[in-house]
């Protein structure tokens, strides 16, 4: 698995040459509901076992949740089903809060 900063992640999206990941928030409802990075589209941890024939297999995919610790739980479990190019987000919405938006709430 592959792993990302907030702040790399940050210049990617701003990047307009390069292709926009999947960015896949695993968090509860209430968390995304709370604060999401833009763009990022919700499907609770618990579903991804029967939601991940939704995602595409050749996708780039960005994994995200409140610290880094589910999203790599997702990503592993992504990448055990075939999908190749799963990337962790270190540190969560909470680093990209902290490092990229800090006019996001937090919690």
């Amino acid at each position: 698995m592959q792993h990302i900063t907030a702040t790399e992640l940050a210049q990617w999206l701003a990047d307009k040459s390069k292709e926009t990941p999947l960015l896949l928030d695993v968090r509860e409802p209430w968390e995304y509901e709370t604060c999401h990075i833009s763009g990022a589209q919700l499907m609770p941890m618990q579903t991804v076992p029967v939601r991940a024939n939704e995602l595409d297999p050749d996708a780039v995919i960005v994994c995200i949740c409140h610290h880094g610790g589910r999203s790599m739980q997702v990503a592993n479990f992504l990448e055990r089903q075939g999908y190749s190019q799963v990337i962790n987000l270190t540190g969560g919405v909470h680093a990209w809060a902290a490092q990229v938006d800090p006019a996001m709430p937090t919690y």
